[in-house]
């Protein structure tokens, strides 16, 4: 009996050793921001020596209310508070005008995944209980307001050339031996303070199969999903609606790179994200830069990252 009963204490304490192996974080009990630690003046003044030809690239997609979303999330644009066409001028300059109102998810098109999107058995990024920090008015930590502007290297990683498919099939989940092979055929080192951002080619298809868009999707993969971590990356992307591969690598494990990246090692997600010229241009290394709108709270956020060559 005191055998059994010892073997069921290790196995209990095995067990609470094994869920709390992933925080505290490697940036601090504390910290809130995870993998944007690995920002500096130094990598930014790097990249930022990237510019040659002055080439900007808007990396978002426009967003309205046929955007491809995860049910049920979808954005509605009203204007209001018009004046234009039926009501009176304002002054002798004759002012006329418009305000908009605008009711969205904010997890729809181009966005940002912050560190409270995505947790593991109601914990989050650094170990935090749901109930400490979310509330019906907006997360009280890890609020996309938080989250640092991002001026950095971006990398692309080309997979529709390492797979030689235009667009890269459904389920295929990109891990260490793609991502070495597709940075290798870049002729680039993935570092420290990077974004990386896979191009599948599969956002062309958002227009005429949306509800196939959201469904299936080449991506990341999990052992892929920590490569990139432990280079020190701050945010990894791609040119599909969840960056990670789908079917998923594992039926019985769902969204598990969400949970990797943003739960357990603090890196962020941008899904969505328009990388086709980019692609076409045959880039490889840019500034990339990201200033999120700061609404207090949030989860996600739409956003237009850029990229300067």
């Amino acid at each position: 009996m005191k055998l059994i009963a010892a073997t069921v204490v290790a196995m209990a304490l095995c067990a609470t050793a094994g869920a709390q192996e992933w925080y505290p974080s490697p940036y601090g009990a504390d910290d809130t921001i995870g993998a944007a630690n690995n920002l500096s003046p130094a990598t930014t003044r790097s990249a930022a020596d990237l510019v040659r030809q002055g080439k900007v690239y808007a990396l978002g997609v426009v967003t309205g209310p046929n955007t491809p979303a995860y049910p049920p999330r979808w954005s509605r644009m009203t204007i209001t508070q018009s004046n234009d066409g039926t009501g009176p001028v304002i002054g002798a300059n004759q002012v006329t005008a418009n305000d908009d109102l605008l009711t969205t998810y904010l997890g729809i098109g181009t966005q940002l995944d912050g560190l409270g999107h995505i947790g593991v058995n109601h914990r989050y990024y650094n170990g935090a209980r749901a109930q400490d920090f979310v509330t019906p008015g907006g997360l009280k930590k890890y609020g996309t307001h938080d989250i640092p502007p991002i001026a950095t290297r971006g990398v692309l990683l080309d997979m529709t050339k390492h797979y030689r498919a235009n667009p890269v099939a459904p389920g295929t989940a990109f891990n260490r031996a793609e991502i070495e092979a597709a940075a290798a055929a870049a002729r680039v080192r993935i570092g420290r303070g990077d974004v990386v951002i896979f191009h599948t080619g599969y956002l062309a298809i958002a227009a005429s199969d949306p509800a196939g868009y959201i469904a299936r999707q080449p991506g990341l993969g999990k052992e892929g999903a920590n490569h990139l971590a432990d280079l020190g990356v701050v945010a990894i992307g791609a040119d599909t609606a969840a960056l990670e591969a789908i079917p998923f690598e594992k039926a019985e494990e769902p969204y598990i790179v969400h949970q990797t990246l943003l739960a357990r090692r603090g890196v962020y997600i941008l899904e969505g994200l328009n990388t086709a010229q980019l692609a076409a241009d045959g880039a490889t290394t840019f500034f990339f830069v990201l200033g999120q709108p700061r609404f207090e709270g949030a989860v996600q956020m739409v956003v237009n990252p850029i990229a300067i060559r």
